[in-house]
């Protein structure tokens, strides 16, 4: 074995003991419910925009996407846009004429604004419309054309039933290999209360959307081992691997 191989396979067998380690992964969970009171999301910035994610959960995206090598991102929910444009950045790395789409009910006119005058603004397309709207959905098909594979992200209205139909609709644009990551699925493994100003809570989010969801597609499973290898994720079981066509 090369000395490559025997740090991956290091890497792999560490990943799995962190994953069983139960003490490590309810002290990760009091850490986030200790820094959710004090905004922590909204601290870091992505080549100048906010992008309102945890860093560890940037990094495993840029791996996915490394390894997908996606022509395009779907995204929906784009506040000020720095996810659209981390993930129009590595598309950049990657080259050709990959684009990301960022879906929204309200794109508001500063964000749009600074999305469209940044640098990679060239990969970027808006849609402004309801995720779940047919219409929005027929818009996002038309901008990927024959571009293959997609890789989606649900980051918007994190209710059970908006991220349910969303994953209906979106889910089949992805093909075997690719991902759709669902965030904030990590609301579930919150106290109750947590969202007083919120229509979501423990047992109406995203992680009880992705468990009713798999009861009956059989497309997709959870990629326990970019969790594991995270603990801090705002996506616990929405890390969605497409394993069939």
């Amino acid at each position: 074995m090369s000395e490559v191989a025997k740090f991956f396979a290091e890497s792999v067998a560490n990943i799995a003991r962190q994953g069983a380690d139960a003490n490590a992964h309810a002290r990760t969970l009091d850490w986030i419910n200790a820094i959710a009171p004090h905004k922590y999301t909204y601290n870091f910035t992505w080549m100048g925009r906010p992008v309102i994610q945890f860093p560890q959960d940037l990094v495993a995206m840029q791996e996915l996407i490394w390894r997908v090598r996606p022509e395009v991102v779907i995204e929906t929910g784009v506040a000020h846009g720095g996810s659209l444009i981390f993930h129009a950045s590595m598309l950049e790395l990657l080259g050709g004429d990959r684009i990301v789409v960022g879906v929204d009910v309200d794109i508001r006119p500063h964000n749009r604004a600074e999305i469209e005058k940044h640098p990679m603004a060239r990969r970027i397309h808006l849609v402004e419309g309801s995720s779940i709207d047919e219409s929005t959905v027929a818009r996002v098909r038309e901008l990927m054309g024959a571009r293959r594979p997609a890789l989606v992200v649900l980051d918007s209205n994190h209710t059970h039933a908006h991220v349910l139909r969303e994953l209906e609709l979106y889910s089949p644009l992805v093909a075997r290999g690719s991902y759709v990551i669902v965030c904030d699925t990590l609301i579930e493994d919150m106290p109750a209360g947590s969202f007083p100003n919120r229509p979501w809570d423990k047992g109406n989010n995203p992680k009880t959307a992705v468990w009713e969801f798999l009861k009956t597609n059989q497309r997709f499973v959870v990629d326990r081992e970019i969790e594991q290898k995270l603990l801090i994720t705002v996506a616990p079981d929405g890390w969605l691997k497409c394993v069939e066509d």
